[in-house]
């Protein structure tokens, strides 16, 4: 009995040192914890550098022309004086059009093209301007524009949205209203959906065109990769004046290409009569095109440059440009998947 008592408590013993031993911490190479927190520690920063928005000094940007006449060098003489072309606006508007891309949106485009959704209703707080049109305080003219209510509002619009403005959609745009996040424009706002045309959430601007007011440049820049950019042309160009009561300055902004005419025929001012045409023209916000030369005929052939290119504004809101890079444009920049922005 002895005997067997002792067996037992042997076996007992032993039972329970291979389970304590079984539940002992495994001990971790330290080498090997070293890697792992680093790995970690890479991973976190990638995380965080995914996230950082995009800044100009982030923008790579570099001349790879697609189109190569009447090309104008970074910095040119003009007169007495010199022009260029402001690249590090540039880069900074690049890197805006990275960031709002980074976050998957419904994009829209405000449209009322002559006033085809309808005149907008008057703005709590409007002005006649010098061409005798209702403007909001902002400057935006009714004419064209769609009415932007604070969200819940229904009385009167706050301020108008230029045609062509771009904006995220964040309501259906099946409701007789519709909530949009502005890209072209500050803030969100409501308006009713027949102002507004939805292009989806699977569109990308990938090419933009840059309009210099000031310098009477027009620059075209096409996205290769992360905030990789190439430039596809630098050219002269010619903007819109301010005379009222009929020429326009060339609005400052985010527009889309909205529309394509491979002959868009204009008035001669104050009638009804055609005066000529201006080929290859490429529609971004209310009647402003960039196009080429205009004629004085509308059986006239195309007339490929003028020596008013690049010199001072004197256009109807639109932005002239040699024949042939206009062509180059109207080919290049596709409707409703890529941008003009007008800077000063």
């Amino acid at each position: 009995m002895r005997v067997y008592f002792t067996l037992s408590l042997l076996f007992i013993c032993a039972a329970t040192w291979s389970c304590n031993r079984g539940h002992q911490p495994q001990r971790i190479d330290p080498v090997e914890q070293r890697r792992a927190d680093s790995l970690e520690m890479v991973r976190k920063a990638e995380e965080e550098e995914r996230k950082r928005p995009r800044t100009a000094d982030d923008i790579k940007l570099s001349k790879e022309l697609t189109y190569d006449k009447h090309t104008l060098e970074e910095t040119y003489p003009y007169k007495d004086t010199t022009r260029h072309f402001q690249l590090d606006k540039i880069r900074e508007k690049l890197a805006f059009v990275e960031n709002f891309q980074r976050t998957p949106a419904s994009y829209a485009v405000l449209q009322n093209r002559k006033n085809k959704n309808r005149e907008a209703p008057l703005v709590k707080n409007y002005h006649r301007n010098e061409y005798k049109l209702i403007s909001d305080s902002l400057g935006t003219e009714r004419y064209q524009a769609a009415p932007l209510y604070v969200v819940g509002e229904t009385e009167a619009p706050t301020i108008y949205g230029r045609d062509g403005a771009l904006a995220k959609l964040l309501t259906s745009d099946t409701l007789d209203r519709v909530k949009l996040e502005g890209v072209s424009f500050e803030g969100t706002w409501e308006t009713p959906s027949r102002y507004v045309k939805t292009i989806g959430d699977s569109v990308t601007f990938h090419r933009v065109a840059f309009v210099d007011v000031t310098n009477q440049n027009i620059l075209t820049t096409e996205r290769t990769g992360d905030c990789q950019w190439v430039i596809r042309s630098m050219n002269p160009a010619t903007s819109g004046v301010h005379k009222p009561p009929y020429a326009h300055e060339t609005p400052l902004g985010i527009f889309v290409v909205q529309e394509k005419k491979a002959k868009m025929f204009y008035l001669k001012d104050g009638t009804n009569t055609i005066h000529g045409y201006a080929p290859y023209a490429s529609r971004f916000t209310n009647g402003a095109y960039i196009h080429g030369v205009p004629t004085q005929s509308v059986n006239a052939p195309i007339i490929e440059h003028s020596w008013s290119l690049g010199t001072t504004p004197r256009s109807h809101m639109c932005v002239r440009n040699a024949s042939s890079h206009a062509k180059f444009v109207y080919d290049w920049a596709e409707t409703f998947n890529a941008l003009v922005i007008v800077i000063e």
